[in-house]
């Protein structure tokens, strides 16, 4: 074939979507042609809403070729107008088929299963779910105290630096938020418990319930609560994005244990500064009932003190203290783990991200209670 020819022959085939208006026999008639594609249509859409009276047939024989686009319009015209379509292709037809199927308003599929049997499922589903997270939680631990030990062994691939990092978001960057959320619920503490005190005349043993609920229990309980909401996620997310740029293959490639470079350094940080954010909310809550019994019940600061000395035993700081690290521990564990653990696409950081926090919460509060049974069946009571 000549060349002139060609191009001849490649223009014509290249037209822009087009239609006509034809009458016949009384009947309008729309004749399409050219190609009916997204980058064809040019003002054809805009043609066929400025009609005026409804076609009764959509002749498409001269059309060369159609898309999604151009059967989605077709099928409006039909749907719209009860507009004949006529001259289809066997290519378009499928199209116009598809296109119509998607537009039908597709009803609700409802499980007609027992509902004691759905139930028995979703729960059996759940706990199969949980112990495969507690299975592989349990290899990370593992994996971890392997790279504990490497470390200890060798010292000098201890990452002070990146230590020292998690320490300050971890840390002293927490310090506002869990300051002023403990000291508000030590408002709330003291306010509610001299209501109800205010019943049998014992308004002054609110110091008593503020002083060892907090040092005992809720300063540290309601600070691994933060943390694993703020750390626990910010962990989670840090190395699910990483996981996801491939930095984590990176650095197995060239030689960095994961391990020793990104998970020991914040599960350690977490560890050893939650005894001092648990100490440092039990302050502040005792500061925030302080405040709340010397502006409603009229106890100075320095009774109140005194009282606190009187009626917190050592035992209950000890209790606290023991407990935090454990935390702290569970927290920078997990947060870790599931981010690790992200693969495939962004849509799986925010899912991990979501089950670090819950996991975390959940067996910090489980850690409490055998902690709470424990310590109870020793005499720390």
């Amino acid at each position: 074939m000549p060349r002139g020819e060609f191009i001849r022959t490649s223009t014509a085939m290249s037209g822009e979507a087009d239609f006509t208006e034809v009458d016949e026999n009384g009947e309008r008639i729309l004749r399409f042609s050219g190609r009916l594609t997204v980058a064809r249509l040019g003002e054809v859409p805009a043609r066929l809403e400025e009609l005026g009276v409804a076609p009764v047939r959509a002749d498409l024989s001269a059309v060369e070729r159609i898309d999604t686009i151009g059967a989605w319009i077709l099928h409006r015209l039909e749907r719209d107008h009860g507009t004949e379509i006529t001259g289809a292709s066997d290519h378009a037809k499928q199209l116009l088929k598809h296109v119509c199927s998607a537009d039908e308003p597709q009803p609700a599929r409802l499980d007609d299963r027992n509902l004691i049997v759905r139930t028995v499922e979703q729960v059996g589903a759940a706990t199969i779910e949980a112990l495969s997270s507690l299975k592989g939680l349990l290899a990370f631990f593992g994996g971890l105290m392997i790279a504990t030990g490497s470390v200890i062994r060798h010292p000098r691939r201890l990452r002070l630096n990146a230590v020292v990092q998690r320490f300050e978001s971890v840390g002293l960057a927490a310090l506002g938020i869990v300051g002023l959320m403990s000291f508000l619920i030590g408002i709330v503490i003291a306010q509610q418990g001299a209501v109800q005190l205010r019943q049998f005349g014992a308004e002054v043993f609110t110091i008593n319930l503020l002083g060892r609920i907090t040092m005992r229990e809720l300063g540290i309980l309601m600070t691994a609560i933060m943390v694993a909401g703020r750390s626990g996620s910010a962990f989670a997310a840090q190395l699910g994005s990483m996981k996801l740029a491939e930095e984590v293959d990176a650095m197995r490639t060239i030689g960095i244990p994961p391990m020793e470079a990104l998970v020991l350094p914040r599960v350690l940080a977490t560890t050893l500064m939650m005894p001092l954010l648990g100490f440092y909310a039990a302050i502040m809550m005792i500061m925030g009932g302080g405040l709340l019994c010397w502006y409603e019940l009229g106890i100075p600061p320095a009774t109140f003190i005194s009282r606190i000395r009187e009626v917190v035993p050592m035992t209950d700081l000890w209790v606290g203290l023991i407990k935090a690290p454990v935390f702290g521990f569970i927290i920078g564990l997990t947060g870790c783990y599931f981010g690790m653990q992200v693969e495939g696409n962004n849509e799986q950081v925010g899912l991990k991200t979501t089950a670090a926090v819950v996991q975390a919460i959940f067996l910090v509060i489980v850690l409490d209670a055998f902690f709470a049974i424990f310590f109870s069946s020793i005499g720390w009571i």
